[in-house]
């Protein structure tokens, strides 16, 4: 069975919302959208590049799906496309329907909760899910994330749309990993507690 991590850029204040660029996403007025480009720097790139060297499939909310579906196919110069185009996708939507136009992705329709949980048992390789703010939500509410991988850039926004909305359901986590980079973002990986919390 394999696990499901998930991938997301925040500040220091939650905020997950938009960290590309400024038109990413501005759903409820978002103003700050490209926050997390003052964050890069080599260590960075190196560290997301060891964890892209043996991808398994990756969990993608219909938003992210189309915006990534748009830009990666067409990068031919960044060494990201090959890995993206060859992984299996799996969309979470309710408005898109297969045959989705980027290779080597399918549609996940349904009780959300019960069709990720299936996809886990059913899948040998760990499932990555980028951005899809919607979708981990869900996610975490239904109990599905086994594992985060946040990197923390020491900034805060005062809005936006957070990794852990109001509500979110208590889990516990042990920190199993972390980078600093020399911008300051802090990259870690936090993994299920094992005392059964």
């Amino acid at each position: 069975m394999g696990k499901i991590i998930v991938i997301e850029h925040v500040t220091l204040d939650g905020v997950m919302q938009a960290p590309g660029r400024c038109d990413e996403d501005t759903s409820g007025g978002f103003a700050h959208g490209g926050w997390g480009a003052a964050g890069q720097d080599h260590v960075m790139a190196e560290t997301m590049a060891e964890g892209m060297a043996n991808p398994g499939p990756l969990l993608l909310g219909r938003r992210t799906y189309e915006d990534f579906a748009a830009y990666w196919p067409k990068q031919d110069d960044n060494p990201y496309t090959v890995v993206l185009n060859e992984t299996q996708k799996y969309v979470v939507s309710s408005t898109l329907s297969d045959p989705l136009p980027w290779a080597n992705s399918s549609v996940v329709a349904g009780d959300v909760g019960h069709e990720v949980a299936r996809l886990k048992r059913e899948t040998d390789a760990d499932i990555g899910v980028l951005g899809s703010g919607a979708l981990v939500e869900t996610l975490a509410v239904h109990d599905l994330v086994d594992s985060y991988v946040l990197l923390i850039h020491p900034m805060a926004l005062g809005s936006g749309r957070r990794l852990f909305a109001d509500g979110c359901p208590r889990r516990e986590f042990g920190l199993t990993s972390s980078v600093t980079t020399t911008t300051g973002v802090i990259i870690a990986t936090y993994d299920r507690a094992t005392n059964g919390a």
